[in-house]
């Protein structure tokens, strides 16, 4: 009596069958590449979102303690308020400095600009006769691609890109402040700061 044998997989079908399996594998392994990539870029733009964050923070708390500090004109017209408002760039004397030196200082002059591409601060100890533009800044921050101010103020009180200080002979109300900053996933622009001013002449 012959046993009737039992009928395996033929070549044909595990070759399909290991087909299937590899596909589903790459199909698998590349859904998780996705989802790691995205991950990642969710991971760099928050910390981005952080450092953006921080920033703004360090202004604000130096911009609300801005003062009408007086020095002596250049033009010998007399004496005249220490500030300086551009679209790109801020002078200003402030009682709570960035930085705050080791020794009790009162008054500290500090400048904000969007040099080569970066926020660039200097600050220094008042009175001193050495210019901002000739010291060394205490802060460069390359993540930050833009930086733009405006100043509230004037009659009729409205937003400027400038300051004049010669013609206003006070601070503004209030400074806005936008960052455009990224470091490789996208420009990230949060929401712009507006510090009021609460001191704004002598």
């Amino acid at each position: 009596m012959r046993r009737q044998g039992i009928r395996g997989f033929t070549l044909l079908e595990l070759i399909l069958a290991l087909s299937i399996v590899g596909a589903v594998l790459v199909i698998m392994f590349g859904g998780l590449r996705v989802g790691l990539a995205a991950w990642q870029r969710g991971e760099h733009r928050a910390a981005d979102l952080d450092h953006a964050r921080s920033l703004v923070l360090l202004l604000e708390h130096a911009l609300e303690g801005a003062f009408p500090y007086r020095v002596t004109s250049d033009d010998g017209q007399g004496p005249r308020i220490l500030f300086e408002g551009q679209p790109d760039r801020l002078i200003l004397v402030t009682l709570s400095p960035p930085f705050p030196a080791a020794g009790s200082v009162a008054f500290t002059a500090m400048s904000l600009s969007g040099e080569a591409g970066g926020l660039t601060l200097r600050q220094q100890a008042l009175p001193n006769p050495v210019a901002l533009d000739a010291i060394e800044p205490v802060l460069v921050d390359a993540t930050t691609t833009a930086v733009r101010f405006r100043y509230l103020g004037g009659k009729p009180e409205e937003w400027q890109d400038r300051w004049d200080i010669g013609k206003e002979q006070t601070l503004p109300r209030a400074v806005e402040i936008t960052l455009v900053t990224g470091t490789g996933g996208g420009p990230l622009v949060p929401p712009a700061l507006i510090v009021p001013i609460r001191a704004t002449a002598p």
